[in-house]
């Protein structure tokens, strides 16, 4: 069974072939630059094998159609690893918010766009996007089971004293502002992922996942269900990110307003797009700012320990929240790759029993990585997210 996942932004589309039968990636690609003066499209055949084929293209790519036409026409025909679209059983799109109602992988049909189009204000970044994507997929594979999996699901089986705001009631009521929380598909994966590898039931496993990339979230899982998360109603709140602030007093849009006449929309920009790790020392690469702190850069040393205290500070919270904690697991680019981040997202932690051995956490991980010593308290893992799998299993799931 081949099952093909689509990420659809605002403008780029991210795809992925899978062979369900042995989960092995056919071929994955990118289109960037959608509806500028140059596009590009970057395709890669089998990329995990010594084999690995790539083909880069750049020309203006006019809208989401021409961009998915061109990477259909190099994944399909005599010289694509398929050589029938019938052969792609069917597609899995990557949905960043699915509301109340988009709860679990869901069958693309009318109703279910009209949904994703009545949520838009929810996800104005995101949604859209998604939407060009699940249209034109309908358009090219008519005939093709398309599934819905919302970045949001995992988070359903948070608790009300999780999700709900001490706002106004009727906020709610009629507008279902709450908390949501994003990066639902990359924590459920490693989750379930390190409950494999340590040998424990999920129903029975308590962790907290702690994913570290441009965007960064944390969530805790209680026997195996999701009972809190940094990320709110947008993923703007919680950690600091690569430009997003994270958690801020909300009285600071009615300050700037009075002392610097920004309206709620420069505000929002200046959260999103200026802050973070970029607000506070101009970078957002965390390999920058480590170079940076090696030339004794003050800003990014600070960067650096507001990023990690903030980190921690949540890791804590929710040990108290899950009492029994299982496992810590990073994942994600940053939570991968930086073993200063983990260093410091741990210190202190000491007193709760959480130990890691640095030789060990000094390592790259491209398998599951147990980084804690046999004398820790709480286990502490790095492993390696995969989405895109787990869409493709989901889908591959419900369409069976």
């Amino acid at each position: 069974m081949k099952v093909l996942v689509i990420n659809s932004g605002s403008s780029s589309i991210k795809y992925q072939l899978l062979d369900m039968n042995n989960e092995s990636i056919l071929c994955s690609g990118l289109v960037e630059r959608i509806g500028e003066e140059l596009g590009s499209l970057t395709h890669k055949v089998a990329p995990d094998t010594e084999a690995a084929e790539k083909i880069a293209l750049e020309q203006p790519i006019l809208d989401h159609e021409v961009g998915m036409t061109l990477a259909i026409d190099l994944i399909c025909g005599e010289n694509g690893v398929v050589k029938d679209r019938s052969e792609i059983a069917a597609i899995g799109h990557r949905i960043v918010h699915g509301g109340e109602k988009l709860h679990e992988p869901t069958l693309v049909d009318d109703a279910v766009v009209e949904e994703l189009e009545r949520i838009i204000p929810l996800a104005p970044l995101h949604n859209p996007g998604h939407l060009a994507g699940i249209r034109v997929a309908r358009h090219l594979f008519a005939d093709v089971p398309q599934v819905v999996v919302m970045d949001t699901a995992y988070h359903q089986t948070l608790p009300p004293e999780a999700y709900m705001y001490a706002l106004p009631f009727e906020l709610y009521d009629e507008l279902r502002i709450r908390r949501y929380g994003f990066h639902g598909t990359s924590h459920g994966f490693v989750a379930k992922e390190a409950a494999r590898v340590i040998g424990k039931p999920f129903e029975e496993f308590n962790c907290i996942t702690v994913h570290l990339g441009n965007g960064c979230s944390m969530t805790a899982t209680k026997n195996g269900k999701a009972v809190d998360t940094s990320m709110g109603i947008t993923p703007l709140e919680g950690l600091v990110m690569g430009t997003r602030s994270g958690d801020v007093d909300p009285a600071l849009h009615a300050l700037l307003a009075r002392t610097r006449n920004m309206t709620s929309e420069d505000v929002d920009r200046m959260l999103n797009k200026e802050s973070g790790l970029k607000g506070l020392c101009g970078m957002n690469d965390m390999r920058d700012i480590h170079e940076a702190i090696e030339n004794g850069d003050e800003k990014a040393k600070l960067a650096l320990g507001v990023q990690t205290y903030r980190n921690r500070k949540y890791i804590g919270s929710y040990m108290a929240v899950l009492g029994h904690v299982d496992a810590i697991i990073f994942t994600a680019g940053i939570g991968e790759n930086d073993h200063i981040v983990r260093r410091e997202s741990v210190k202190g932690l000491e007193c709760f029993g959480v130990r890691i051995d640095q030789e060990i956490n000094a390592q790259r991980a491209s398998e599951p990585l147990k980084i804690s010593t046999d004398d820790s308290a709480v286990q502490v893992w790095v492993i390696p997210t995969n989405e895109e799998l787990a869409i493709a299993r989901e889908t591959k799931n419900f369409v069976n």
